[in-house]
């Protein structure tokens, strides 16, 4: 099934290129992104798995239908990379296969990200109002599509997770470089390279070694950019390639109709400045993308509209909301909120905030130089002031989640503001270089074409200048990835001490027929080191490899309290044991506390520990 899954997605990627000529470069995340579609609109349709199934054997025909037209046509079996091919294909495949070598840590996978892609691999559908293993249900299933859809035929595995998501951010990152016309300039792919490496700097939060989707939130954004670009006197194509892309990201969190908004946007502001007579005949493909992109969005509101009515979820605004008093807080509160807000999004210390600071600085000595010294109208300067701008409304949305929609109990210490500072960071580094690229490739003497290759320089200076710029690009490039790839592989060592790998140890991952959850009530019991069971971080991650709702975590026994404890559980989980622990258990019980699972049985008002 796993080979039939890749000749699937080369199928679809030979039809794309044979049928509408595109580049490459934004084939992959064309692809991708549109089977993620389907397969959401399978699920909202109650038809997850035969959706899945037709949408793989389509492709698969697509391969065959290809390789017939090939034998027909007497083609010989050629393959033509170019050098940037050739190396971004090597840098994807060393990040994709040191992703077979981590598993899951990050605290969100278990409360959300995988447990809900584990729910619905198991019972092949979208989650409904009684899975109780799902608490937060009203966040969009987008990317999870992807990945059932990918896993369900290569397997549940958490590399095969990681994997899957993967594949959707190198795509990504492949699709930026489609900006570069001037495919012989190796400089424009090295700076570029160079600018996108950067990002790993502002992704520290938000690795690729977890389900998290707020990497992909703005490197999407920034792939619609490179498409709308590259594009821009072809618009009616630009449309047909941003619907998919755009319609993905209203799907893949709540926020993610924010960053579409911004794509779109510059997917209008592209079309009225590129306005020729006719103009209004491209009104209506740009109106027909805004309103396709919107109906993954309306159809999933419309299933928690409807499905999930009278279902309290997490972020939910009531119609009283914006009031304050009446969403929980107190204006003491409020201010409280407002005052932290500010002070960690100036604080210089934080990798979001010293970069934009960065960035700013040398957006602007670049335009100044690029004005002064070379005598380039650079374009850098307008990026700037959009991208600012666009900041500025993000931060004022954050705000707002936390004053009128979160919790109070996580609003009062900006629970995830890093994670969301770091998603509007990396789109912000992003556009910038970008619009620096462009920049430099029209900033050639000569344009590829105009003259002999020999002669492609203004002179022997200028072409110096050119080598040993991709020199240097390469090398902080490589030193960045160099630090990005230690930094994986450092999570990936240190798996075995992490409370996850402690937890697998001792239940295992379990998966049940017809997806099934366990029953049974547990208790865990684990040393409350960095909080881990009072922040409930133990407790996911027992659900998830249980498959179990009903558990509940526990570090310290009370002695006269221990029989009534645990005669509401059938099982107790130990996970981490403590001289107290031992003690108690050993006097109670006779039993010895390790690591490992516990029935228990009653025997009239006497409980009995027995080890399995």
């Amino acid at each position: 099934m796993g080979v039939l899954l890749v000749v699937s997605c080369l199928g679809y990627m030979l039809l794309v290129r044979s049928k509408l000529a595109l580049q490459w470069e934004f084939i992959p995340v064309l692809v991708f992104s549109a089977i993620a579609c389907l397969v959401f609109l399978g699920g909202l349709a109650g038809q997850l798995f035969p959706v899945s199934l037709a949408v793989m054997l389509i492709g698969v025909l697509a391969f065959v239908w290809a390789v017939v037209l090939w034998v027909r046509q007497g083609a010989k079996l050629r393959f033509a990379f170019s050098i940037f091919q050739l190396s971004f294909l090597a840098g994807s495949l060393v990040f994709l296969l040191l992703l077979f070598q981590t598993r899951l840590t990050h605290y969100d996978n278990f409360s959300h990200w995988a447990i809900v892609l584990k729910a619905m691999l198991s019972t092949d559908a979208f989650p409904t109002p009684s899975s109780n293993l799902i608490d937060f249900k009203n966040y969009p299933l987008g990317v999870s599509s992807f990945l059932y859809y990918f896993c369900r035929f290569e397997g549940h595995s958490q590399y095969v997770m990681l994997l899957a998501q993967g594949l959707l951010i190198f795509s990504c990152f492949y699709a930026m470089f489609g900006v570069i016309s001037e495919k012989k300039r190796f400089l424009l792919y090295a700076f570029l390279g160079l600018g996108l490496s950067v990002l790993s700097f502002f992704n520290i939060t938000i690795r690729i070694t977890n389900l998290l989707v707020d990497f992909l939130l703005p490197i999407y954004t920034l792939a619609i950019f490179a498409i709308v670009y590259r594009y821009r006197n072809e618009l009616r194509r630009a449309c047909l390639l941003v619907l998919p892309l755009a319609g993905l990201l209203t799907i893949m969190k709540s926020t993610g109709i924010l960053y579409a908004a911004i794509g779109l946007i510059f997917l209008i502001y592209t079309w009225l400045t590129h306005w020729k007579k006719p103009g209004w005949k491209l009104a209506l493909p740009v109106i027909g993308t805004l309103c396709g992109v919107l109906l993954p969005y309306f159809g999933w509101s419309l299933r928690m509209a409807t499905v999930f009515r009278g279902v309290e979820n997490k972020f939910d605004v009531s119609s009283s909301g914006l009031q304050g008093m009446e969403a929980g807080k107190t204006a003491e509160q409020m201010q409280d909120i407002v005052s932290l807000f500010l002070k960690s999004s100036l604080d210089l210390t934080t990798r979001p905030a010293l970069g934009i600071v960065i960035l700013q600085l040398v957006a602007i000595a670049a335009s100044i130089v690029a004005a002064a010294v070379l005598k380039k109208k650079w374009r850098l300067w307008k990026a700037l002031i959009a991208l600012d701008i666009v900041l500025v409304l993000y931060y004022a949305g954050i705000l707002a989640l936390y004053l009128y929609s979160m919790p109070l109990d996580e609003a009062i210490w900006l629970a995830g503001f890093e994670r969301y500072a770091s998603s509007i960071v990396v789109l912000f580094a992003g556009g910038l270089v970008l619009c620096a690229a462009v920049d430099l490739e029209r900033s050639f003497h000569y344009k590829i074409g105009e003259v002999p290759a020999a002669r492609a320089f203004k002179n022997i200076k200028t072409k110096g200048y050119y080598q040993k710029g991709i020199m240097a690009c390469i090398a902080i490039a490589a030193t960045l990835l160099l630090s990005e790839y230690n930094g994986i592989v450092t999570i990936a060592k240190s798996y075995e001490t992490t409370l996850p790998y402690k937890v697998y140890s001792v239940t295992g991952d379990r998966w049940y027929p017809d997806g099934e959850e366990d029953q049974s009530k547990y208790l865990f019991y684990a040393t409350d080191a960095e909080q881990q069971v009072t922040n409930y971080y133990m407790q996911y991650i027992g659900k998830y490899f249980l498959y179990a709702s009903k558990v509940d975590g526990i570090c310290l026994f009370y002695e006269d309290n221990m029989n009534n404890l645990l005669s509401g559980y059938d099982y107790l989980v130990v996970v981490e044991s403590d001289a107290d622990g031992k003690r108690l258990l050993k006097k109670q019980y006779g039993v010895d506390m390790q690591e490992g699972i516990y029935k228990i049985t009653r025997s009239g008002e006497r409980v009995v520990l027995n080890r399995i």
